[in-house]
């Protein structure tokens, strides 16, 4: 089998590395890919955005299969256009992929199926939402209603940031379009966490539960980033608490994109706080998570591209899906300055006994050297049997991968071995 994926960082690496072990499959693609994943499949230079050069690409080179990973193509309908080149293909069509494409839509959705979330007003006047935020209670969020590379939401402590945080996206375009609508909500408090699923629209087979790291620096402090590291399983997402998740959060969601005819058909990722009152959906993403598949994906033991296939032929309910009762730790290694302005182009050394186990985000080819070229440069990931040790080994791989400008938090996976502890 020929495979198409589409996307470019470390998420996409985790998903080619899982795919390569089936053995139908003859030949792999990445659009674009970056200079790491150039080690395991061919990139071609087609951006993750330009559906029609994706599609071209898959006709002319008879490809079997096509996963679309990020958020972007999804929602500009990418499967769709796939589809009508007769090309399957994981991920949701593009009146699906709208659960994460505008959060107005999934707040609404949660609102009419009654699926528990923050309580929330939407705004697409921007003086109407500073009136607003006179009285609102404080803290309390704020979220653009489109994609923004995962940094589309400001939690505010004060009056004062929220307003800056609605001048920002309805005044300043930051986010560009993305914050024409604002939705202002209540703000949770309780553990996060991470379940990624796997549903065909009919059943649903969440994946182990994961933590992930947003902020820049230890301890939780600093700028929020697209993830600097994650932990998997999460110590939070009982067996109750994940029963209750499944009764009154996955099925539901999936009964109410049915009924709205728009079935969702890939992975489904809740973004969920358990609170005092429950777990409450904080964010839906209509596609694996990054950098929670670094962990999710290493610990899967069943063939991924089988469960792919099964996804997209409806037969799900029939595929197994195991994952190892172990525990993985990834730790990120970023450019000094990210996410606001950092150097790039260093050249990198991943020593070659650990290079199955590194998913590069950031990084390009320079004949045989490999530079540094993003933010998220790469995440190291350890598997074991108790989550202390997946930490330490994760760590000792990160101390051995060498560029200039590196950084990494030294915290991930602290707060949950203290709940293990608890």
């Amino acid at each position: 089998m020929k495979i198409l994926v589409v996307g470019g960082g470390g998420r996409e690496h985790a998903i080619i590395k899982k795919i390569k072990e089936n053995e139908s499959v003859t030949e792999i693609f990445a659009t674009p890919g970056n200079g790491g994943i150039a080690k395991d499949v061919t990139c071609v230079p087609i951006g993750a955005k330009d559906i029609d050069g994706i599609v071209e690409f898959a006709v002319d080179n008879s490809i079997d299969y096509a996963v679309v990973a990020p958020d972007d193509p999804l929602v500009l309908g990418c499967v769709d256009a796939l589809n009508a080149k007769g090309i399957p293909c994981f991920g949701p069509d593009a009146k699906a992929a709208i659960i994460e494409g505008s959060k107005v839509f999934s707040k609404n959705l949660m609102k009419k199926y009654n699926i528990p979330t923050a309580q929330y007003e939407v705004f697409d006047d921007m003086e109407k939402a500073l009136v607003y935020l006179e009285t609102a209670p404080i803290p309390t969020v704020i979220k653009a209603d489109g994609l923004a590379l995962g940094k589309g939401v400001i939690i505010a402590n004060t009056r004062e940031e929220a307003k800056d945080a609605v001048l920002s996206m309805m005044q300043d375009k930051v986010f560009g379009e993305s914050g024409n609508n604002v939705v202002i909500e209540e703000f949770l408090t309780g553990p996060e966490v991470s379940v990624l699923s796997f549903t065909d629209g009919k059943t649903v087979v969440p994946m182990v539960s994961s933590m992930d790291h947003k902020r820049a620096l230890d301890n939780d402090q600093g700028l929020n980033t697209g993830g600097m590291g994650t932990v998997a399983p999460n110590p939070y997402y009982t067996d109750a608490v994940a029963k209750e998740c499944m009764d009154k959060i996955f099925i539901p969601t999936i009964n109410a994109m049915n009924t709205e005819g728009r079935t969702f058909k890939g992975c489904l990722y809740f973004g969920l706080m358990l609170t005092p009152n429950g777990p409450k959906v904080i964010e839906y993403n209509c596609r694996f998570g990054d950098p929670e598949t670094q962990v999710v994906l290493p610990l899967l033991e069943s063939d991924l591209l089988t469960i792919m296939q099964a996804v997209t032929n409806g037969t799900l309910a029939e595929t197994e899906v195991k994952f190892a009762d172990k525990s993985a730790c990834c730790v990120i290694m970023a450019s000094n300055g990210y996410p606001k302005s950092y150097d790039k182009g260093f050249e990198m050394t991943i020593p070659e006994s650990i290079s199955d186990n590194v998913y590069v985000a950031g990084a390009k080819l320079d004949g045989e050297k490999l530079l540094t070229d993003g933010g998220r440069v790469l995440g190291a990931t350890a598997i074991s049997d108790t989550l202390k040790e997946a930490i330490d080994k994760s760590y000792d791989m990160v101390k051995s991968i060498k560029f200039k400008n590196a950084y990494y938090r030294t915290d991930i996976g602290k707060r949950a071995l203290a709940a293990k502890e608890d």
